[in-house]
């Protein structure tokens, strides 16, 4: 048996299990969704060959990605921490309680960080070494929340970690991309990759990578219909994640 990627997939999913708190329409909701969604992720990144742990809930609901308490979440400041109370635009979408928070935390935000560091054990035990990649998407105008405005984007962006990103990856990924001929953002227009906070600045043998796909190269944009490129930008995922594979010797 050999080594697994663990694919992380916070934000393909549409579902809002529970509707307690929202103020708007559901109307509202999916258009929201419609910009914030990481649109067919979970399909751009399907490997049978690897460990795919995906949020079944919308980032609008509770957003896996973001640090349980807001004093750690920059974007909490704009409304938009581990449970969105707000939209891109600013304007009020949920009123959110701490009794409501700890309650959708326990039941989806912690269960879902559990399968992943249970993944990462696994790796762990069985091999030594676990390779995490985070797996999103980004339109391919800045949203008026992110925190980057360039209005010039990359196909592609890679986001990595000081202490869980080795070089190797990096230059990897630099090299896998311009002899495709596409363009990479690193860190650029997104920053950073997911660990397990048990593992996080511990234990290098975790090692973390995100990937985000432009969503101008498969979808007709502003819509989520996917574009004739889509199967084009399947295969060239799935080819990044065969050399990521290697990797792990």
């Amino acid at each position: 048996m050999k080594n697994q990627l663990i694919l992380h997939v916070p934000h393909s999913s549409t579902n809002i299990p529970w509707m307690d708190g929202y103020v708007v329409s559901k109307e509202e909701l999916e258009k929201e969704m419609l910009k914030l969604t990481d649109w067919y992720t979970d399909e751009l990144f399907h490997s049978e060959e690897d460990v795919m742990i995906r949020a079944d809930f919308s980032r609008i609901f509770c957003d896996p990605e973001r640090f349980s308490e807001d004093s750690q979440e920059v974007m909490s400041e704009y409304g938009m921490g581990v449970l969105y109370e707000k939209n891109d635009a600013g304007q009020i979408i949920r009123n959110v309680t701490q009794e409501y928070k700890k309650k959708v935390l326990d039941a989806f935000y912690w269960k879902h960080h559990q399968a992943l560091s249970q993944a990462v054990k696994i790796q762990l035990d069985q091999f030594g070494k676990a390779l995490i990649l985070d797996c999103h998407s980004y339109p391919s105008t800045p949203l008026k929340r992110d925190l980057d405005q360039n209005p010039k984007r990359p196909d592609f962006n890679i986001g990595t970690d000081k202490f869980h990103t080795p070089e190797h990856l990096i230059q990897l990924s630099q090299d896998f991309f311009d002899k495709k001929g596409y363009s990479l953002g690193v860190n650029w227009p997104y920053r950073g990759a997911l660990v397990p906070l048990e593992y996080y600045g511990k234990n290098p043998n975790v090692q973390s990578i995100m990937l985000e796909i432009n969503r101008v190269l498969y979808l007709q944009e502003p819509s989520n219909e996917k574009s004739d490129r889509y199967e084009e930008i399947k295969q060239v995922v799935k080819e990044y994640m065969e050399v990521l594979r290697g990797s792990l010797g």
